[in-house]
C-alpha cells in the first residue's frame, strides 16, 4: 500500500484556490492529509487564516456581477465542459478520493466520480430552466410576473464523507443558478475539491466564481458563515456542528441549508423477500465503511423474519473483503481516521454490556493492522433507547430489532431525533404506500436503500436539516424570488388613492 498519487506534486503551490489560482494558507498552522490505509501523511499543507477567507470572498464578489449577468445559456455551456474535463480526468479523480478517505477505488471509479459528472451534466441543462410564474394580470389593473435571481455569494461548508460529491452539491446549483461561492471543505480530505475547483477554470469558468479555503472549522469555517458579504450558507456535516453554524448565519440574518445527521431505519415486513432484504442491509449499512448519513443503521424486521434475518445479515457480512483500497477486489476500506475508527468502536464495547454483538466488532489485524480498519458488524438485543439505536454511529455497525404489528414497525422507524433516509421492504403496494406516507424521513427507499440521483432532491426532516441538495428543488436555496408588477392603466389618480387621500 502507498500513495499512488501524487498529491505534493499537484499541491505544491498551496491548499486555497482563491481567484482562479492555488496559493498557501496564512494562518501559520500546518494540517497533514493522512492515507487511512496505512496511517501514513501523504501532503501536508498551511491551512487557512480568516484573512484567506476574507480574500476568497473578496475574488468570489468580484466575480459575481460579470457570472450573475451571464445569460442560462452560457452558463449551461460552461457547465456542460464543465462536465467534459471532469470525464477526462476521472482516474485522476478516483485516485485522490480513495487516497485520502480510504474509499475502496471501485467505489470511487463506480459511485463517487460518475455521480459527481452526472450532477455536473444535470445542472448544465437545469440552468436553462430556472423559470418563474408566467405573466398575467391578476388585480386586473396591472401584469404581474416573478424573476429568479441569483443571490450572491454563497458560503459552504463540506464533510469528509464524500470530499468529491459534496462539492458538487454545493458548488453546482450555486453557480448554474448565477451566485460565486466558497466553499471549505474538511480538513482531513481537501484534495478532490481543489481538483474540482481547477477543473471548473479548464472548463473556462471565470477566476473567483469556485473559490475553495481548507482550514479548520473554528477559524476559517465560523469566519466564512459570519462574513458579511456571504449572503447563504449551505452545511453538510453534524446535527451538533449544524446548531453552531445556524447560531453563527443568524447573527447576520443569512439564508441557510443544513443537511445533517441520520439514523436511517429500514423495516422489514413479514413479506419481504428475505434474501434481497438481507442483501439490502449489508450493502446499505457497509457502503463507504458505513460512513454515510443515509446509511441503513436500523434494522426493524417483523418477528416472523427476525432470525432468519439476523443470520443471512451475518453470514452475508462475514463474506466481505477487507483490503487495500487500490486493489480493485476490496469491499471494505478503512474508515476516515484511527480517532474515528476508535470512537466506532467505544460504541460497540459499551453495546456489550446491554446487546449481543453478533459479528464483528473488532479491528483486523494482520497487514490492515496500520489502518484504520473495522469489522462489518451486526447487533441485536438493544434496547429502543440505547445509545446504538439512538446516536449516529457513523461506521459499519448495524442494528437489528423485532417488531410485532405494523404500526409498531413505522413507530419505531420514526423514534429518532433524525428524518434523513429509510426503507421499506415488502411485497404489498398497500403496505409500501402507508410506510412511505407515514415514515418521516426525506427519502423512502421500497425494497431498496441508498440509490440516488441527480433529478431528485436529497434533505432531511427534524435534527436532519432543511433544505434540498440536488435536482431542481435545490433552486429553492440558491435563488431569490422577485414579484415584478407594471400598471397597465396609465391613470394618474387611481381608485385606491382614496383610501389615503382624497375623494373618488
Amino acid at each position: 500500500m502507498g500513495n499512488r498519487f501524487q498529491v505534493t506534486d499537484r499541491f505544491a503551490d498551496g491548499a486555497q484556490y482563491i481567484g482562479g489560482r492555488l496559493r498557501p494558507g496564512t494562518s501559520g498552522r500546518t494540517h497533514s492529509v493522512v492515507d487511512p490505509a496505512t496511517g501514513e501523511s501523504v501532503y501536508t499543507y498551511e491551512l487557512a487564516s480568516t484573512a484567506d477567507v476574507d480574500a476568497a470572498v473578496a475574488a468570489a464578489k468580484a466575480a459575481f456581477p460579470g457570472w450573475a449577468g451571464s445569460t442560462p445559456g452560457e452558463r449551461s455551456d460552461a457547465l456542460h465542459r464543465f462536465a467534459a474535463v471532469l470525464a477526462a480526468q476521472a482516474e485522476d479523480f478516483a485516485l485522490a478520493e480513495s487516497l485520502q478517505c480510504g474509499k475502496p477505488i471501485r467505489l470511487t471509479t463506480e459511485f463517487d466520480v460518475p455521480g459527481t459528472i452526472d450532477n455536473t451534466a444535470f445542472f448544465a441543462g437545469a440552468a436553462r430552466h430556472l423559470q418563474g410564474q408566467s405573466a398575467a394580470e391578476y388585480s386586473g389593473d396591472h401584469t404581474s410576473y416573478v424573476r429568479r435571481e441569483p443571490i450572491g455569494v454563497v458560503g459552504s461548508i463540506a464533510p469528509w464523507n464524500y470530499p468529491l460529491q459534496m462539492a458538487a452539491w454545493k458548488i453546482l446549483p450555486a453557480i448554474a443558478a448565477g451566485n460565486t461561492i466558497v466553499l471549505k471543505p474538511a480538513e482531513l480530505t481537501p484534495l478532490t475539491s481543489l481538483m474540482f475547483a481547477q477543473a471548473a477554470k479548464e472548463a473556462g469558468i471565470p477566476d473567483g466564481v469556485v473559490n475553495v479555503v481548507t482550514g479548520s472549522g473554528r477559524e476559517a469555517g465560523e469566519h466564512l458563515v459570519g462574513h458579511p458579504d456571504v449572503v447563504m450558507t449551505s452545511f453538510t456535516g453534524s446535527t451538533q456542528v449544524g446548531k453552531r453554524v445556524a447560531e453563527v448565519a443568524t447573527a447576520t440574518v443569512k439564508r441557510l441549508h443544513l443537511e445533517l445527521g441520520g439514523k436511517a431505519p429500514f423495516v422489514v415486513f413479514d413479506d419481504a423477500d428475505l434474501e434481497a432484504a438481507a442483501h439490502g442491509a449489508v450493502a446499505a449499512s457497509l457502503i463507504n465503511t458505513g460512513q454515510d448519513c443515509t446509511a441503513a443503521t436500523r434494522a426493524y424486521v417483523q418477528r416472523p423474519l427476525f432470525d432468519a434475518f439476523v443470520a443471512r445479515v451475518a453470514e452475508l457480512m462475514e463474506t466481505v473483503r477487507l483490503g487495500d483500497p487500490a486493489d480493485p477486489a476490496t469491499d471494505l476500506g478503512p474508515l476516515v481516521s484511527h480517532v474515528h475508527r476508535d470512537r466506532i468502536a467505544g460504541f460497540v464495547e459499551r453495546a456489550r454490556g446491554y446487546a449481543t454483538v453478533v459479528t464483528g466488532g473488532e479491528a483486523p489485524g494482520g497487514e490492515l493492522e496500520n489502518g484504520a480498519y473495522y469489522r462489518p458488524t451486526l447487533i441485536t438485543g438493544a434496547a429502543q433507547d440505547s445509545e446504538v439505536v439512538q446516536s449516529e454511529i457513523f461506521g459499519p455497525v448495524l442494528v437489528a430489532l423485532p417488531f410485532d404489528t405494523d404500526e409498531e414497525g413505522i413507530r419505531l422507524a420514526n423514534d429518532t431525533p433524525y428524518g434523513l433516509a429509510a426503507s421499506a421492504w415488502t411485497r404489498d403496494v398497500y403496505r409500501a404506500n402507508r410506510a412511505t406516507r407515514e415514515i418521516k424521513a426525506g427519502c423512502v427507499w421500497v425494497n431498496d436503500h441508498i440509490p440516488i440521483i441527480s433529478e431528485m432532491p436529497h434533505g432531511g426532516y427534524k435534527a436532519s436539516g432543511y433544505g434540498k441538495d440536488m435536482s431542481a428543488y435545490s433552486f429553492e436555496e440558491y435563488t431569490q424570488v422577485k414579484h415584478v408588477m407594471f400598471d397597465n392603466t396609465a391613470v394618474a389618480a387611481k381608485d385606491w388613492h382614496r383610501t389615503i387621500f382624497g375623494d373618488r
